[in-house]
């Protein structure tokens, strides 16, 4: 910490005053704000390595953005995020730093942390997946039966699953085409069976990830596995099918994998910011060493960006000031993420992940309960799916939810005018969303009288516009990295920890205790609800 400012109630700054007046003055409408000022969707749309942002369709005037920025000096976040950059313990309710970013730092870029040189560390796990990713593309690396590898199954949950699943969609038409990649992470049995349908135990290899090797749900599934291959294989195939992604190394062991094929990773990193280490090995050998690289790259471009852009340009501190904006100061409850990709199917799950698990605090970081809002609700689907599902809601709904839409230029797949089309949709969809339509442009239509008012559209619905011009690897490590600063900045400014996540550890608990409770018979003793829950779910099985 720089000082006591990041612990302190931020309510409590002249910024975030002059800001709570400023959303209870009446304003101008998005539209209003678009036509009186020429100059203002140039004045709004910034870009940082590869990524474009522009914030015009924003309910922020030139004031609200100066307050906006003035907030974000007052609350110190240049100083935190050198303190994160430089591996301060940041993440003070674990006494962690928080280097998720040192994952993707260049070879030639040091970094001491307690004592230890974290780049050479990254470095060398680096160079172990490599080897290990291109022996298995390459056939080199065979299972017991001397058959290639054909399919991959990534067996882990939350971080450990939501990245990699993620990317294996996204970066797909990079992908190599000869294996297959499949995700595990539910302890609903029908997820591993139904992916190990699609599989042959001698073309299989198994990536177990988790830190610990004693995750719950990602262990049972593990062992279902295991099972699956010994009755195939027998014993003696368990080291040519399974590799670890973890630091135990004595359960790793116990579990019968050879620890030369166990990949760690450190505790400074979460587990929702991990996709771009060794949790990240189904990434690489789906797309190689050198794309998973360029992964990196587009990953540290993005941290260099928000590393030393001005703050006036800076596209992570600007995302993360107008969310603050939107949530806390308008009362917007809900972001609805909608990225004109199919290739970005699993972005709008992964982001609920790094933004909900990270943001979702009602706690400040000195102890204190917040009295204001903190962490906006993330969902989505790709579009045009979603125009045909829930943006009715989005353009006449009672409820006003802030909208990331997502175009990308260039198509991996051209055909004939398709990607006109998507994109066209994209910004018709940005423009109705923040524009509206007035009950005289709808009269001027020849609508008769008595249906206008349904057709009416309230407009005033904040949208950023983020336009990639090819969603290749190095895009999509700078998506993802912008996302991530963005939420660094908005748990910055509500004084919030944004690196634990206490509240998923009770559930857990509990949830061991009801397994008990229903597989020793015993009767229940929880509240009467769960004991009642219990109870028909006895007579039900």
């Amino acid at each position: 910490m720089r000082s006591d400012e990041a612990l302190a109630d931020p309510t409590q700054t002249p910024a975030w005053q002059r800001l709570a007046a400023l959303a209870a003055a009446p304003g101008k409408t998005i539209r209003e704000l678009l036509d009186a000022d020429p100059d203002r969707v140039r004045s709004l749309t910034h870009s940082g390595a590869r990524v474009h942002l522009d914030l015009s369709r924003q309910r922020i005037t030139d004031e609200v953005l100066r307050t906006l920025l003035q907030l974000a000096d007052e609350r110190e976040v240049a100083a935190r995020r050198d303190d994160m950059f430089t591996g301060v313990h940041i993440n003070v309710t674990e006494d962690r730093a928080v280097l998720h970013t040192a994952l993707r730092r260049p070879a030639d870029a040091p970094l001491v942390v307690d004592g230890d040189d974290v780049t050479s560390e990254v470095h060398d796990v680096l160079s172990r997946m490599a080897h290990f990713a291109e022996s298995v593309r390459g056939g080199a690396w065979r299972g017991a039966t001397g058959e290639r590898i054909t399919s991959i199954v990534n067996i882990g949950i939350g971080g450990s699953d939501l990245g990699p699943a993620m990317a294996h969609v996204a970066l797909e038409a990079f992908s190599d085409r000869s294996i297959a990649f499949h995700f595990v992470s539910n302890v609903d049995p029908t997820d591993l069976t139904e992916a190990l349908r699609a599989c042959k135990p001698a073309e299989t290899l198994f990536i177990v990830a988790s830190k610990t090797f004693t995750t719950l749900e990602t262990m049972t599934n593990a062992h279902a596995a295991r099972r699956w291959l010994v009755e195939a294989l027998g014993e003696t195939a368990v080291e040519r099918h399974f590799v670890a992604v973890s630091t135990n190394a004595e359960k790793v062991a116990e579990f019968g994998i050879d620890t030369e094929n166990m990949f760690g990773f450190w505790d400074w990193v979460g587990g929702r910011y991990s996709m771009d280490s060794s949790i990240g090995l189904s990434t690489m050998i789906a797309v190689g060493a050198d794309g998973f690289r360029q992964l990196l790259d587009g990953f540290h471009a993005m941290d260099e960006h928000f590393a030393t852009a001005a703050a006036e340009e800076n596209l992570p501190l600007l995302m993360g000031l107008v969310a603050v904006w939107n949530r806390t100061f308008l009362g917007i409850q809900t972001t609805a993420v909608l990225p004109y990709s199919q290739y970005l199917a699993r972005f709008p799950a992964y982001l609920q992940q790094l933004t909900m698990e990270s943001n979702g605090k009602c706690v400040r970081l000195d102890g204190a309960p917040v009295d204001y809002e903190t962490g906006a609700i993330f969902w989505g689907e790709p579009g045009t799916n979603g125009q045909h599902s829930f943006y009715q809601l989005l353009h006449q709904g009672t409820s006003t939810v802030a909208s990331d839409i997502i175009v990308v230029a260039r198509s991996e797949n051209p055909l004939t005018d398709q990607q006109d089309m998507l994109v066209a949709n994209a910004l018709a969809q940005a423009a109705v969303l923040s524009r509206g339509r007035t009950a005289e442009e709808v009269a001027a239509d020849g609508t008769p009288a008595w249906l206008v008012p349904h057709k009416v559209m309230p407009g005033n619905r904040p949208v950023s516009l983020l336009t990639v011009e090819r969603l290749d690897p190095f895009t999509l490590g700078a998506l993802v990295a912008l996302y991530e600063h963005s939420v660094f900045v908005q748990g910055v400014i509500w004084g919030i920890g944004s690196f634990d996540q206490w509240g998923v550890e009770l559930g857990k608990k509990v949830a061991m205790g009801i397994l008990h409770t229903l597989q020793d018979g015993t009767s229940p003793a929880f509240d009467a609800a769960t004991d009642a829950s219990i109870g028909l779910y006895r007579r039900m099985r």
